[in-house]
């Protein structure tokens, strides 16, 4: 769930701050985890039948080129009608034809880099992206720096942190309200 969570995170922090004036729909492979965790968590999700390359030589690579053409062409479609204003990468193959769909038809993309070492759909897709929010530092060595915002990881909203320290907390657990904490 390593592109998954990071995107629910973002979705329940846009749900948070505009409330019903935003749209959200997650686009991911067909077959894959977040086809089942995406809608158990509320919200809607279109498949694509896009499929990782396998590293090694096999028979099965040969369908790559034909599952990414149309999973390009679908992408394009969805972007259509849903009328998307923005498109979010979150990295992975999936995310890949969503992407690049987009900065073909003119939609602003981001993409959101959780790891220390880029990818190599978030670093092919990256000189197109209007932004790229990253976790970690020296993120130059893969993106442009001006497109760079460090804004951390994503967190969900039971582990997001909350505004001031809970008095109860820090008693429980002899911590110093003056003293970073954790």
């Amino acid at each position: 769930g390593g592109h998954i969570y990071p995107a629910v995170a973002v979705a329940e922090a846009l749900k948070r701050k505009w409330k019903e004036e935003v749209e959200i729909l997650f686009v991911g492979a067909e077959g894959k985890m977040e086809m089942e965790k995406i809608p158990a968590l509320g919200y809607d999700i279109v498949g694509l039948p896009i499929a990782g390359l396998q590293r090694r030589l096999e028979p099965r690579n040969l369908r790559g080129p034909f599952k990414t053409v149309s999973s390009v062409w679908k992408a394009r479609s969805i972007i259509r009608d849903f009328s998307a204003d923005a498109v979010v990468g979150f990295g992975g193959y999936a995310s890949a034809p969503v992407l690049w769909a987009a900065q073909q038809m003119g939609v602003p993309t981001i993409i959101q880099a959780q790891n220390s070492f880029a990818g190599l759909t978030n670093k092919m897709l990256a000189r197109s992206a209007r932004r790229i929010c990253v976790a970690y530092d020296e993120m130059e060595r893969f993106f442009a720096a001006d497109k760079i915002i460090k804004t951390g990881n994503p967190l969900r909203g039971r582990f997001a942190p909350t505004k001031g320290k809970s008095d109860e907390a820090l008693a429980h657990y002899g911590l110093k309200a003056d003293m970073p904490t954790l």
